[in-house]
């Protein structure tokens, strides 16, 4: 259709980023994380659950009630 007007050419890309910038960096090549720290954040991010967990079940206490009895169902009726 000769009426319409030709589309715009697509931008040419932005050249590479130096070695420094961008998301290139490898999991490799970060520094090597101690096992304390580990086990800090790890520490910590379990504390933010259960804090979650808990006001989860303050704010909804029936669907908190429900899992209890699911929960305590699905206890009684495992077999060992």
């Amino acid at each position: 259709m000769a009426d319409l007007p030709e589309r715009a050419a697509p931008r040419p890309e932005e050249p590479p980023k130096g070695p420094s910038e961008g998301p290139s960096e490898r999991p490799s090549e970060r520094p090597a994380e101690t096992e304390s720290e580990r086990r800090r954040r790890r520490a910590q991010f379990l504390r933010d659950l259960a804090e979650a967990r808990e006001l989860r079940d303050r704010v909804q206490p029936r669907r908190a009630k429900t899992a209890r009895l699911r929960h305590a169902m699905r206890m009684r009726t495992f077999r060992w």
